[in-house]
Formats: C-alpha cells, structure tokens, sequence
C-alpha cells in the first residue's frame, strides 16, 4: 500500500516459537476409524442431522442441514455407517458433552459427485454464498463464524476493502503460514471469487514480517495471476495481536470499527487465508470443508508439524502420528497459549477451530495464587482495546455487571495481554469471561421473563376481546330475540284485529 501503516495502543512481542512446526511439508493425517462429529462446530444455530444411525454415506456427502439463518451444512469426511446421533465430550472449555453424529468410516474414502466450476463468474453473487453455505465453510481462524455471511453485505453497505488476513500472531500457531507456503495459487483462486461476490477491487493479503517464505510464496504466485493486478500484498509488523480483525483494520488502513460495530460498518470484510483457501475448493473444485490443517507443537511432542486432519479425528490419533504421547496431567491446550483453553483429554475429536494442539505448554495466564492489585496501570497500557481492565477487574470481581458494561466490557477481544503484564499474577481475562457470561445469562432470563410478561398482557388481552365479543354476541342475540317477539307480537295484533274487522261485517 502508498499509504503508511496505522498501529493500535498496547499490545505485546512475543517469543514466536513456531520454527518446530514449520521445517517440514503439511503432512495428511492417516484416516481414524471413527469419526465424531459435533453438529455445533460454527458460532450460530447448530446444524440439524439429515441422517440416522445405520446410514451409508459417502465422503462429502451432507449428514446435518443448516439450522437457523446463522448456520452451515456439516458433511461426511470420508465413507462409512452413521454409528451414533447422541451427546459426546467436545473440545470446549466448559469441558461439556453436545449432540454429535459417529461414524465408522470404511477404509475406501470414496467420495461423492463433485460440482465443478472452473468459471465461477457464471455464477450470481448469491449463488456463490448459497455453495459457501452448503460447503460449510467457517472462518478457519478460530472464531468460526459462518463465511458466507461476511459475503452478503446488504444494500446498506458499501464493501470498499477485502482484507485477507495472513498474520499469525500468537505463538506456536504456524497452520496459515504453512498454507500460504505451499498453497498460495488456492488462496489466490479464493481470493478471486470473494472479490466477484463482494464487487470489490481492492484487495489486501496482509503478511506478518516474520513469514519471510509464506511472503514469497505468496508474491511469485500473485505475479503470475493479471486478473489480481488490484490486489496487493502488505507486510506488517510482528505485535499480538495484530491478527485479531479489528486491530488489523486499525493497522492495515488506519480506521477504528466502532464500539459495539462491524467491519463492514466502515466497508471493509476481512476473511482468514485458509477459509478463503477452503472458498476456492468449494466453488471451482465442489469440495465441501471436511478437513483443516492443525498446528501440533509444543515441548513434549516429538515430531511438531501441521497436519491436514479429517474433522472428527480423535486428537490422540494426531498425537499418535507424531509419536507423542500425552501424559494425564499434562498441558494440553487448544489454541495458542495466550487466547487458548485447556482440555479436559486428547479423546476430544478435531473440529473446525481447531487450528493448533500445544503439548507440553501452560498457558500464559499465570497458575500461581494471585496478589491483590497494586494498581499500577500496567494492565491499561497492554490492552490494544484502550480499555481499562483493572476497573473491569473490581467490577467483574464484585458483580456489578451494569459498571462493567459502563467501561466496556463486551469490546475486549479476551487477548491475555493484561493477564500477561500483571505483576499480582491475576488472571483478569477469566474475571471478563465470567462477567460476560453472567451479563448474557441476565438478558436471557430478562428477556425469558419479557417473553412471559408479553405472553400474559396478550393472554388477557385475548382474553378481554373474547370477553367483549361475547357479551357483543349475547347482546346481539338478545336484539334479535327482542326484534323477532315484537315482530311475532305485531303479526299476533294483525290477525287479532283482520279477525275483528271479519266479525263486524259479518
């Protein structure tokens, strides 16, 4: 880009760790035998199952519908029986179980008729989400949110910038690096169709300065592509988190999303490099997304790398490809250190977020007994929110949920950078989670009892109408009864007084 590069407040440089993972090739994961699959792998409604236990199915072939206008089909990775539709432990920090879909898969990993569409421009933009949609593309990094949706701006919105986020800044996470290294000419083929959807030219592949390879890859093939000559690839300064989308934004193009707001509030759209990767073999090649490449490092693994992994894969089947085994009370984390969580077991299956597995590695919130606040601000200037977190920190530890919403409490992007920073070793983003969650419980039992008010106002409003209407009916009645005896009386005093007028003339 001609312009200069923006910057946002706070933030921290970070030990990258990444070089385990990343000296050799993306490797395929061997095929498990079973396979499970949550119907909620999106943020969003999830997905509704189309099949039932003893089905034959065939790889992508779709087993849940989407649900609900924020949701995605979820497909068969590979061939096989639908074994089980119950609940199973998920990888989800509650340590929970949710509604899933099992199956024993075949061995022959035969696939389905694939759709091809090498010119996607005989498509319309809404055909284009529409196949996104069914492919049950998710934003590959982290967050999950459906894609297709990103891709429909409305008539109220104006898309001037697609942003392509390449930057991995969190350490140990190397599975957007090791895609943009040898899968760039696929990115690229997402890039072109997002555009089209979009109607947008300008485009930017934005690179952090330490992924000198995934850069080079990345430029020879957008040298070869003329149909992207408006397509630029910026390379920006290694900070976390600058791979968090609104401080890319602030970065890459100067502007502020506002508070509570969307990218697409000031005309930007910003999608991960391996969706928009995911995007392209959905619409040219007809592939729905049934795997992703997850990042397995850390101290106690053996063998570090990135894998393409079938979702489903039970995780100590990964960990076995790497000759690594995890001992019980081992760290074993999803995600990065500082924005992951902590899993209850490598029994949990690989799912859409799931982009890395650390062994071997706490997370960066401290495990030690905090000490009280010493207010030392420290907190304040790591946050690249500008929040001011201690205050959260009282108001989040007192429950006086209304402060906390007061200060902000729902833009924190739950970084770790504070918790990082704090010399009392208080885990300040669990207090914000917490807080966060009980204020979403509040509005949903507030609006749980609005619902119930509303219920009973028009229950007896119902019932008032019928009140009226009936004692309208009654009424009418009683005039129509009136109306017909003094009709019946009137013809009575007729015949009585024709019956007196015959006498007299006889």
């Amino acid at each position: 880009m001609t312009s200069p590069l923006g910057s946002f407040p706070g933030g921290l440089v970070l030990d990258g760790q990444k070089k385990r993972s990343t000296h050799v090739s993306i490797r395929k994961t061997p095929l498990s035998k079973t396979l499970i699959l949550p119907l909620q792998q999106h943020i969003g409604e999830a997905s509704t199952p189309i099949v039932e236990v003893g089905d034959t199915v065939l790889k992508g072939q779709k087993i849940a519908r989407a649900d609900g206008h924020v949701s995605v089909y979820l497909h068969a990775p590979s061939s096989g029986t639908i074994t089980a539709l119950d609940e199973q432990p998920i990888p989800h920090p509650s340590g929970l179980s949710a509604q899933c879909i099992t199956m024993e898969t075949d061995g022959e990993d035969r696939w389905i008729e694939l759709k091809e569409t090498p010119d996607f421009t005989t498509l319309s933009e809404h055909d284009i989400r529409q196949q996104i949609r069914e492919a049950g593309i998710v934003g590959l990094g982290g967050a999950g949110f459906p894609s297709f949706i990103k891709l429909n701006p409305g008539v109220h919105h104006n898309v001037e910038t697609l942003i392509i986020n390449g930057v991995e800044c969190e350490p140990y996470i190397t599975c957007d690096d090791m895609i943009m290294r040898e899968r760039a000419e696929g990115i690229l083929d997402g890039v072109e169709i997002m555009r089209y959807a979009l109607r947008v030219k300008n485009c930017v592949i934005v690179i952090e300065d330490n992924k000198p390879e995934a850069i080079s890859a990345m430029e020879l093939a957008l040298a070869r592509r003329s149909e992207l000559n408006d397509t630029q690839i910026v390379v920006i300064p290694t900070r976390y988190p600058t791979g968090s989308e609104k401080q890319l934004i602030q970065v890459v193009t100067g502007k502020q999303v506002p508070s509570h707001g969307l990218p697409l509030d000031i005309g930007i759209v910003c999608h991960n490099v391996g969706t928009t990767y995911a995007i392209g073999r959905a619409i040219i090649h007809g592939e729905p997304l049934i795997s992703r490449i997850v990042t397995v490092t850390g101290t106690d693994v053996k063998h570090a790398g990135n894998f393409e992994t079938l979702f489903g894969t039970p995780m100590h089947e990964l960990l076995s490809f790497c000759e690594t085994h995890r001992e019980p009370n081992e760290p074993f984390i999803l995600g990065g250190p500082m924005m992951g969580y902590n899993l209850s077991g490598d029994h949990l299956p690989i799912t859409k977020t799931a982009n890395c597995i650390l062994v071997g590695v706490d997370n960066a919130a401290p495990k030690v007994e905090p000490l009280p606040c010493i207010r030392c601000g420290e907190c304040a200037t790591a946050c690249p929110v500008s929040l001011l977190p201690q205050q959260l920190y009282w108001y989040s530890r007192s429950k006086e949920l209304e402060k906390t919403q007061e200060y902000n409490l729902f833009d924190c992007i739950e970084c770790g950078c504070c918790s990082y920073v704090c010399p009392s070793k208080i885990p300040l983003v669990h207090y914000f989670r917490f807080a966060k969650t009980e204020t979403m419980n509040q509005e949903l039992e507030t609006q749980k009892a609005d619902n119930a008010r509303i219920r009973h106002e028009n229950r007896l409003a119902r019932q008032e109408a019928e009140k009226k209407e009936k004692e309208e009916r009654q009424r009418q009645r009683k005039l129509a009864l009136a109306a017909t005896k003094a009709a019946k009386a009137k013809e009575e005093a007729k015949k009585v007084a024709e019956s007196s007028t015959d006498n007299q003339e006889s």
